[in-house]
Formats: C-alpha cells, sequence, structure tokens
C-alpha cells in the first residue's frame, strides 16, 4: 500500500489516507466475487440441464458416462486450469474473461454427474451450507492481520496429494481413500479460501492503475476461489450428501 501512496503523490494525486485505496480495493475484491459467483452460477445451470438431458435420454447417457468420452469431461477442466494459468498474462483482457467463462461451462459438464447420484434436496442443502462457510473463510481472510502466505506451500502440497490419490482411486474404488480424500478435502481447500482470499487483496496493490492488468488478475483470483468453492463443495457433498 505504501508503495502505491508513493506512486500516486509523485504523480500529482493527492491521497486521502486509507480513503481512495480502499475504494479501489473493494471494487476490485468485488469484481472478483462478481467473476467467481457468475462462473458458479454458470456451472450448476450447464450441469443441471446436462444431467436433465441425460436421464431423458440413455443416448446422451451412455455418451458421456460409458465411452471414453467421459476422461474427456472428467480432465478437461484441469487441462483449462493449466491453460490459463500459463497463459493469462499472454492473453487480452476479453480472451481471458472468455476462456474463464468456458473453463466454467465445462466444469459443469464434468460435474453434472452429481445429479445423478446426489437428491436434489442434499445437493441443495450442502450448497448453502458451502456458500456459508464460504463466505465466513473468505472474509475471515480479507480482514485478518495474521500473515497467511506461510500456508501457502503446505496448502498446494496437500492438493496435489489430493489430486494423486484422486487419480488413484479412480482404479482402485476404495471407499476408505475416497472418505480420506473428501475429509481433506474439506479441510484443505477451506484453509485456501482464506489464503486466497488474502492473497488476491495483496495483489491489487502491485496492479493497481493497469486496467488490463486488473482484469485478468481478477480473472486468476476469481478461478482459484471458483476452485476453492467447488471442491469444497464436491468434498462436502461426498461426505454428507444422501444418495439416490
Amino acid at each position: 500500500m505504501a508503495q502505491l501512496q508513493n506512486e500516486m503523490a509523485r504523480s500529482g494525486t493527492v491521497v486521502r489516507p486509507g480513503a481512495k485505496v480502499d475504494e479501489g480495493l473493494r471494487a476490485y475484491m468485488l469484481r472478483v466475487y462478481n467473476y467467481m459467483a457468475g462462473g458458479v452460477a454458470l456451472t450448476g445451470l450447464v450441469a443441471y440441464f446436462t444431467a436433465q438431458a441425460a436421464m431423458s435420454n440413455p443416448a446422451i447417457a451412455q455418451a458421456m458416462y460409458g465411452t471414453p468420452l467421459k476422461y474427456v469431461i472428467m480432465f478437461a477442466p484441469l487441462a483449462f486450469v493449466f491453460y490459463l494459468s500459463f497463459r493469462v498474462y499472454k492473453m487480452s483482457p476479453a480472451a481471458a474473461q472468455i476462456a474463464f467463462w468456458l473453463f466454467a461451462g465445462v466444469m459443469g459438464l464434468s460435474l453434472a454427474s452429481i445429479f445423478l447420484v446426489f437428491t436434489g434436496q442434499s445437493i441443495t442443502q450442502v450448497f448453502f451450507v458451502t456458500a456459508g462457510a464460504f463466505a465466513g473463510l473468505s472474509l475471515f481472510g480479507y480482514t485478518t492481520k495474521k500473515d497467511l502466505s506461510g500456508w501457502g506451500s503446505f496448502l498446494i502440497m496437500g492438493v496435489i496429494g489430493l489430486i494423486l490419490a484422486a487419480v488413484v482411486n479412480l482404479f482402485l474404488q476404495s471407499s476408505a481413500l475416497m472418505f480420506a480424500v473428501s475429509v481433506l478435502g474439506v479441510v484443505i481447500f477451506a484453509g485456501l479460501t482464506a489464503y486466497d482470499t488474502q492473497r488476491i487483496k495483496d495483489e491489487y496493490y502491485s496492479i493497481a492503475g493497469d486496467a488490463a492488468a486488473m482484469t485478468k488478475t481478477a480473472v486468476m483470483g476469481a478461478l482459484s476461489l471458483y476452485l476453492d468453492f467447488i471442491n469444497m463443495f464436491t468434498s462436502l457433498l461426498s461426505l454428507i450428501g444422501n444418495r439416490e
């Protein structure tokens, strides 16, 4: 913040301490949350209507879940995450936003199966539990004076471990391993929600004033929070959801 205020002072801009910077930060964080919420909404709509199509048309269900296409649907979101992570800062702001919305839509295809496995009431209940937990954790990350940067490497290693365990369990089909992955998933993505919120907040001060950089960084911030939310939701659903 001090660096930003010094730069504004050198340019002749008068800054009332804490006022203009905080207004800009609030607007930036609101933009991140709007992207994230829009992505979650798009994913939910695509997942719901894809599931309805699969339930009403056995040919669609067979194509999606009984052929190698299921692996494409399963791993396509991960490919999008890597693509955005490595390419977003070389894209135009518009292209970065389009890539994010495409990712959210593809994730909806991947998550359509939850409507075939869990009851609608259970999905709704777990969604609101996740939304409440996410809001509290993100608020903590935004307001805490504690430096959460030390959590980063530990949590990222945890995510890598979860991915490897989930891939292994595709072949083992172990209920015990699935339970362990779900429990750890809730804990790890809860921690990442607070960590990512503070990280996104801190990043604002290094890009404030650069409209293109702010758009692309907001997209990546929204992607991080989106993944935290979706993974916490699916982990909770696996733990406490009622199956059809």
